[in-house]
């Protein structure tokens, strides 16, 4: 293809993460020395990591955790500043737990950016060698179950199962790593329900009719994470006000049975537990009372985290969390996405038009804290960003296999000192609590330089030119393994992306061959006006023709109309 096929298009700092190969410190292979290609296999399905709940680190145990050259630092809500990170235990082991989903409907580009933000910590926690033991849970039993599956006329557990195993679709799509523990509320009774005889036990909640709720009035340290007042908190958040509370911002450790709905025996009767208590005790089952790093949406802070701090020391006062961190909002055009103003945008509605890592390159281009504003414009620039680097690291790929290259030798320095920086910003962007944004931005330089290696006369003679390509594309494989976006395949990748962009024009790759010959017959016949009408009417809806020593070809692009009025941020 042409040089000019491979212009960077737009300057959204996107990338990608996955399979890798072999088990290697990733962290040691952002390092000056080329990795040996045994190591690229692009093929080859493997994970970037071990999916074991602490799996083992050969560097870690030769001492690397030691030799952490940045220090991360994450915001803590709980402190509100971000602080440097230092595990509990004395080994480096992590443990993390993110509030999962309640699962009775499709999940939404909200749950996209929370789990995504939380896949990437998870990875740069490993890549530091953290053993990390992750914990999502599934609220598979709540209000909003029990009134979807009645609607749908269906058993409350079959419906959060089916809609389980599609967010977990979802999230393979999207790839996101799997968690050490996926535990369900339904599967964890009687551990919720011997924390809440814990919490009886220390008068901080009250019976009242088969219904448990916990005191408020009973524990000083309420409000302590979202800073509120007990004056300024609402009672009940999922459910309408009881007046048998003491406190209206009591809140429920148990409900009593009602007709038509699922419960279990407890010591105050049949019935089920409370939103807030299921994930005290989960957390508490696998990570003990006291562990590092807490995580959830913004929308959680109150009252569902605020609830869990005070259930969870009320059942045992040496509870801890030592960091508490919540990613933003997503807004849709501008306004916060809801049902009821119809702007509700699953996952699975993106990526029928889009590629999921497009998605997910989108969601990284801003800060995890930060809002973001979801736009089919941006997507599209995320999208276009993702083709982009794809293409220039196949290029590469296939240029290092198709020719000799001496791989005994030292690189250019110049090379050297792309790599070096490329290394040094995305440690210190990542460990300044995880800007993802300028991380992306990091790989703009290397890849211009691979194009230039690859398409321009210059590059063309460089010394050791296949050897720096193969060295910068090693380099940014690891970043891209680190943020998730890296693929199985670069071809297959490719493939899907330009399949993406042909049903979001509603056009067939055959009617686009076909645009091309009458493009080339006008030009033929010196028509430059028709040949020029053939061009935008295909870049209106997203299909960029290049011309080339070896004719024209097409690839996905933004679509003119969008080009003038995208406001690209980094």
């Amino acid at each position: 293809m042409a040089a000019a096929a491979r212009r960077a298009p737009g300057l959204l700092p996107l990338l990608l993460s996955s399979p890798s190969g072999a088990r290697i410190p990733l962290r040691r292979a952002l390092s000056l020395i080329p990795l040996p290609r045994s190591y690229r296999l692009l093929s080859h399905p493997a994970r970037p990591f071990s999916t074991s709940p602490f799996p083992t680190s050969a560097s870690a145990s030769n001492g690397a955790a030691a030799e952490r050259t940045r220090e991360l630092h994450l915001y803590n809500t709980k402190s509100r500043k971000k602080e440097h990170f230092r595990p509990r235990a004395p080994d480096g082991e992590v443990g993390m737990y993110v509030c999962g989903v309640t699962p009775y409907d499709d999940s939404h580009i909200g749950h996209a950016r929370a789990y995504v933000a939380f896949d990437v910590l998870y990875r740069y926690l490993r890549y530091l060698d953290y053993e990390v033991c992750y914990v999502r849970n599934f609220t598979d039993i709540d209000d909003k179950i029990i009134a979807r599956a009645n609607q749908l006329g269906e058993d409350p557990f079959s419906l959060s199962k089916r809609f389980s195993d599609d967010f977990l679709s979802d999230m393979a799509n999207l790839q996101c790593l799997p968690p050490s523990v996926e535990p369900r509320v339904s599967d964890h009774i009687d551990q919720i329900i011997n924390m809440i005889k814990q919490i009886l036990d220390n008068n901080c909640a009250y019976v009242v009719g088969g219904d448990v709720y916990f005191s408020v009035d009973n524990f000083p340290e309420y409000g302590e994470l979202s800073g509120r007042k007990l004056d300024d908190n609402r009672a009940g958040e999922r459910v309408a006000v009881d007046e048998r509370k003491r406190n209206p911002a009591d809140f429920a450790l148990w409900k009593a049975a009602k007709d038509g709905e699922p419960w279990w025996d407890s010591p105050w009767g049949p019935g089920r537990p409370g939103w807030h208590i299921e994930c005290s005790a989960m957390s508490a089952h696998y990570l003990g009372h006291s562990f590092d790093i807490h995580g959830g949406g913004e929308d959680l802070i109150f009252p569902h985290h605020e609830n869990e701090i005070a259930q969870s020391r009320a059942a045992c006062c040496d509870s801890s969390i030592n960091y508490w961190i919540h990613n933003g909002f997503v807004n849709v055009n501008s306004q916060k996405m809801s049902k009821s103003l119809g702007n509700f945008v699953t996952i699975r509605k993106v990526i029928e038009m889009y590629h999921p890592l497009a998605l997910r390159m989108f969601l990284l281009g801003t800060h995890y804290r930060s809002p973001i504003n979801y736009t089919i414009e941006q997507l599209n620039v995320a999208s276009d960003r993702l083709y982009y680097t794809y293409q220039t690291l196949r290029d590469s790929e296939e240029s290092c296999q198709q020719q000799q290259k001496n791989s005994g030798d030292s690189l250019p320095a110049n090379t050297l000192n792309y790599i070096q920086k490329l290394h040094d910003e995305f440690e210190t962007s990542m460990s300044d609590d995880l800007h993802t944004s300028v991380a992306l931005a990091a790989i703009s330089e290397p890849l211009k330089v691979m194009n230039d290696l690859l398409h321009t006369r210059k590059g063309k003679k460089q010394e050791k030119r296949l050897e720096s390509l193969a060295a910068l594309e090693e380099k940014i494989r690891v970043v891209l393994s680190v943020l998730g976006l890296l693929p199985s395949s670069y071809h297959e990748a490719l493939q899907q992306l330009r399949e993406k962009a042909l049903r979001r024009a509603s056009i067939t790759e055959e009617h686009v061959l076909q645009k091309i010959e009458e493009r080339t017959a006008a030009r033929k016949a010196k028509q430059y006006e028709k040949s020029d009408e053939i061009r935008k009417e295909l870049a209106s809806v997203g299909i960029a023709l290049m011309d080339g020593p070896d004719g024209t070809t097409w690839r996905p692009s933004v679509p003119l109309s969008e080009e003038e009025g995208v406001v690209v941020k980094t």
